[in-house]
């Protein structure tokens, strides 16, 4: 017998006859507390990484300085920081929520790491939704730095700025969901293509940033909605229903094509 589970010359070990406890020591940790440390993760590593920074944050920031200094651009009729900050808010939840999760999801997808982690005890809804606590996170930290910097171009907060808040959640969750479907059923390279450009026409004419002169077809689509939403929330402190209903369709709509179509590896 090895002197080491000798019951003689060890306590800890079991009587004769005694079953030995096999079972592990340590647990997986709840699935919340995973999926929160996921997010913290996925924050961090947007946060560290330059190319992200320069997407979410120092082109919305110089595009927000831009549209409320260049007078010649018509942003509507309202207060012309308020309606310039709304729509650079919008444009930031696109850069985050579709681009910045797209290309980092396409690549890690393409090496491996998505199918890792869905195996783990994270899981699949575990990632999923660790991914977008991570684009919320982010976006919050993006509403702070352009308030912040939309102060000295002449916006004044009031109360009524917080009728943006549905909108914006509505966003992340439509455009979110519109990038991880893009990143599961697109090779990375292509896109880290499409993502971009489309990032480049909603700046240019998606209703984000200024009103589309083709608003009829442009309220329909995300961008249109959540452009036009955000924008009436800053200037007049009001929630339009109908661009919300749009996001909630695109939201629900895309969300169920991921689960569909979706691919791990």
């Amino acid at each position: 017998m090895n002197p080491a589970t000798n019951p003689a010359t060890d306590p800890a070990a079991p009587a004769d006859g005694a079953a030995l406890d096999l079972t592990p020591a340590g647990t997986a940790a709840p699935w919340t507390a995973r999926v929160l440390r996921q997010a913290a993760f996925e924050a961090k590593v947007a946060l560290r990484n330059g190319e992200q920074l320069l997407l979410t944050l120092v082109l919305p920031a110089l595009v927000l300085v831009g549209v409320t200094r260049v007078g010649s651009l018509d942003l509507g009729a309202g207060d012309r920081p308020s309606l310039a900050l709304g729509g650079v808010l919008a444009l930031a939840v696109v850069s985050t929520a579709f681009t910045g999760q797209a290309i980092g999801t396409g690549f890690d997808r393409r090496n491996g790491v998505l199918r890792l982690l869905a195996t783990s005890p994270l899981g699949r809804s575990g990632l999923l939704a660790g991914k977008v606590l991570a684009v919320g996170g982010l976006v919050v930290v993006q509403v702070l730095v352009l308030a912040a910097i939309a102060l000295p171009l002449g916006w004044s907060p009031t109360a009524g700025a917080l009728a943006a808040v549905p909108a914006l959640l509505l966003g992340i969750a439509a455009f979110t969901a519109l990038g991880l479907l893009l990143a599961g059923t697109v090779r990375a390279e292509g896109t880290l293509a499409v993502a971009n450009f489309v990032w480049v026409l909603l700046l240019a004419g998606g209703g984000l940033v200024l009103p589309s002169p083709l608003a009829p077809v442009s309220d329909l689509l995300p961008s249109g909605a959540l452009g036009t939403a955000v924008r009436e929330a800053l200037a007049t402190g009001t929630v339009t229903a109908g661009p919300l209903l749009v996001l909630a369709a695109w939201a629900a709509a895309c969300a169920l094509a991921c689960a569909r179509w979706f691919r791990w590896e």
